[in-house]
């Protein structure tokens, strides 16, 4: 076992080694690759994509627990989105036409809405600011995804080459003072993110957050993509942070950790 233990670890060297020594793309600005990304994005005027997500707590006991969501995202700039989440203990649904933003709960059968007339930017502030919810992975759909991306990033790299999903893509990480983050992002015509994974460092367990997005696309919407219809027989309620809270990803009430 030892033996084995030594060959694995020396094949790993060797094989990071040739890496690093080989791969002229090491060479090129980080930001530069980020940068070309948000561009594509903020570009254009329609996106939708398809994505899971993994977000993970560290228990009082220090054990690490995984809770897992996938959705679908549908982006009309500047003031259109709709976003589809479920998991295994929330089913909502964000549908937001640039007046009027609506939050539906299918497990609850009920929905919130409220007046909110602005651009996307405006409401995913405006968001965040009203429930607390961190909302990780909204800020890669801004129209200044570049500047929140770096704005306290004190170090940037470009690891190499990855694949995600098939797909080959850059690899990116950089750090800030609170957290580590790492991006995936395809390569080529179309610099799409395939992965981004957040690493906390301000909670012991160092939890991540991982979302992965795959079927992009840039085509124009139907008229009604962003205009929201009550459920038959769901309920209106008041939208309050209270209830905002139950569209968190995680069970409500859980420990996410100790903060270092």
């Amino acid at each position: 076992m030892k033996s084995t233990t030594i060959l694995r670890s020396t094949w790993f060297a060797i094989g990071a080694a040739t890496v690093l020594a080989t791969s002229p793309a090491l060479a090129d600005d980080p930001a530069k690759i980020l940068k070309a990304m948000t561009d594509y994005l903020t570009s254009q005027k329609a996106l939708s994509a398809s994505f899971d997500s993994d977000i993970e707590i560290i228990t009082p006991e220090l054990q690490k627990i995984q809770f897992a969501s996938s959705g679908q995202i549908k982006l009309g700039r500047p003031d259109k989105l709709r976003v589809r989440r479920t998991g295994g203990y929330a089913d909502v649904e964000l549908v937001y036409d640039g007046k009027t933003l609506s939050l539906y709960g299918n497990d609850a059968k009920s929905y919130m809405q409220a007046e909110l007339a602005g651009t996307v930017d405006q409401m995913i502030g405006e968001m965040q600011a009203r429930s607390g919810l961190g909302m990780p992975g909204t800020d890669l759909l801004l129209t200044n995804a570049f500047e929140e991306l770096t704005g306290t990033a004190t170090e940037g790299k470009h690891i190499g080459q990855g694949v995600v999903d098939g797909v080959e893509c850059e690899h990116l990480a950089f750090r800030t003072p609170d957290t580590d983050w790492q991006i995936w992002i395809e390569t080529g015509a179309r610099p799409v993110p395939r992965k981004y994974v957040i690493t906390s460092k301000t909670v012991t367990g160092a939890p991540q957050y991982t979302l992965r997005t795959r079927d992009w696309k840039t085509d124009a919407f139907a008229e009604d993509t962003f205009v929201f219809k009550p459920p038959a027989g769901a309920t209106k309620i008041d939208i309050n942070s209270v209830a905002m809270a139950d569209l968190d990803e995680l069970p409500p009430g859980l420990p996410t950790g100790a903060k270092k």
